[in-house]
């Protein structure tokens, strides 16, 4: 048996250079604190194929009752401030509890900047300490963690982070990580109340997380696996799940936040209806308390909103084509505007739902937001129940994303399966098996995209195979009818945006 202590030691040594809501935190911790690597191995084969043993896919639907929908806007709350909404974001307890930051406080303040580069964050603005009820300090990720990303060199705030890391199966690190926190702390009540709620949920969560693909990001399925234990009237933990889950993970491309303020409804699908600021803050549920908690949170968002909706694309950065751009934009009006909008002041945007059978694209990502528990859990829930009310609807199909800043926004569809946008307009030039670089400056600035290699054999962690059930490229092959030279003359418009 280990003295608390020698844990305290082990956790401290491997939390304090990897810290990360990410996986790699998780998986780095363990590996470091199984001192026999062959035993670490070993765990982790069995655990990968343990996880293999996957129930169902859910059934595959289809819509022939309508092609296109616009979705009707919604009343939000537009009273926040901007600046207040940064604050939250970078150092506001929206998670409630998290990791004791005396665990990393050393390696921190020594030099940050190396604690960020080996913690594989995208910035420091990626993590938050704060300090919770009981009047301690935790640490815990941000909406930064998924929601900025570096781009030929420099952090674009509201811009999807592709590079995230949630190939890393979690099970065994998260119980390890439990384990030792629990251990450490077990006389220390106000530390170990400000650990239990994201302790608990992460357990639970870590089962359900492991994504099939890189650059797809789980977003969907850790909110569908903390509401798995919470109470929907008052979102009190309970050990009893409110209903099961499908073991497959179906991932997604992450959005980028500007384009919250054009939209209607939130996510690939339009699920999320109604007020934002609820809609927003949902990963709260990993580490809040209670409903009572949530709704200081909530409130806060007010402000969050107003900051996303302040946020503006960046500029595509290289010289642009004026010749080809009117040429382009002709090409726009005449094929795209109906679905994806007009960007000449004044903008429209549609909030246009395309049908599954008309748009082609992967079915399974909605498919499984029909199927899915968490929607009648939600409906019944705190967040409709209660005002500012909002609920999730699934649809057949997906929705047209707004296309202003679309050269940053690599890679492309609702499941990140294409990495440039001339693929995008060129479905027979799509790879079916591609990894993108990890260097933010590997940039196609002629096809708009990642550069990436095709590659026939899986052989590491960061090629991503559309072979996979959720994860194929095929579908909306409404560029395959222009010539090259028109469909470059579109990419160049679409730089404009």
């Amino acid at each position: 048996m280990c003295s608390s202590v020698q844990v305290e030691k082990a956790l401290r040594n491997e939390l304090n250079p990897t810290f990360n809501l990410q996986p790699s935190i998780f998986y780095y911790l363990f590996s470091f604190t199984m001192k026999k690597k062959t035993l670490f191995y070993i765990l982790v084969f069995l655990t990968v194929l343990a996880c293999t043993k996957r129930n169902a896919l859910p059934p595959v639907v289809s819509n022939t009752d309508w092609k296109t929908k616009s979705i009707a806007p919604y009343p939000q709350q537009l009273n926040g401030d901007a600046d207040s909404g940064f604050y939250y974001l970078k150092n506001g307890s929206y998670l409630g509890t998290g990791i004791p930051y005396r665990l990393v406080k050393k390696t921190v303040e020594r030099n940050n900047e190396r604690f960020v580069r080996r913690a594989r964050l995208v910035s420091k603005h990626s993590y938050a300490v704060f300090e919770t009820e009981q009047g301690c300090k935790v640490m815990n990720g941000t909406c930064f963690s998924c929601h900025s990303s570096k781009l030929n060199g420099e952090l674009v705030l509201g811009l999807g982070n592709s590079l995230n890391h949630s190939q890393i199966n979690l099970i065994i690190p998260s119980m390890v990580m439990d384990f030792g926190i629990r251990k450490i702390y077990r006389k220390d009540t106000a530390t170990l109340a400000s650990y239990d709620e994201f302790g608990k949920n992460f357990k639970h969560m870590a089962r359900y997380i492991h994504t099939n693909n890189p650059v797809v990001n789980p977003a969907a399925r850790i909110a569908e696996a903390c509401m798995q234990y919470r109470n929907p009237d008052d979102l009190k933990y309970t050990p009893t799940p409110q209903y099961d889950m499908r073991k497959y993970n179906i991932a997604s491309d992450i959005p980028a936040l500007w384009h919250l303020q054009k939209k209607n409804a939130l996510y690939y699908t339009g699920v999320g209806r109604g007020d934002f600021t609820k809609l927003l803050f949902q990963a709260s549920v990993l580490g809040i308390k209670d409903s009572a908690a949530a709704r200081k949170a909530q409130e806060k968002f007010v402000h969050v909103v107003a900051w996303i909706r302040s946020l503006q694309p960046p500029k595509y950065p290289q010289q642009i084509d004026s010749s080809l751009v009117s040429i382009g934009k002709t090409i726009y009006l005449n094929s795209c505007k109906h679905c994806h909008g007009t960007y000449d002041a004044p903008e429209q945007y549609p909030n246009r739902l395309v049908a599954i059978d008309e748009v082609g694209t992967d079915p399974l990502y909605a498919s499984y937001a029909m199927d899915s528990k968490i929607v009648g859990w939600y409906n019944k829930s705190w967040f409709a129940k209660s005002s500012p009310h909002s609920w999730f609807e699934p649809e057949k199909g997906y929705v047209a994303p707004p296309l202003d800043g679309i050269w940053a926004t690599a890679p492309y569809f609702h499941n990140g399966s294409v990495p440039t946008v001339y693929q995008v307009l060129n479905s027979k030039a799509r790879p079916k098996k591609w990894k993108r670089p990890k260097n933010s400056q590997d940039y196609d600035w002629n096809k708009l995209g990642w550069k990436h290699k095709e590659k026939k054999l899986i052989l590491d962690k960061w090629v991503y195979d559309t072979s996979l059930p959720g994860y194929g490229n095929q579908g909306h092959r409404y560029g395959d009818h222009l010539s090259e030279a028109q469909r470059l003359a579109l990419i160049e418009y679409l730089k404009t945006l």
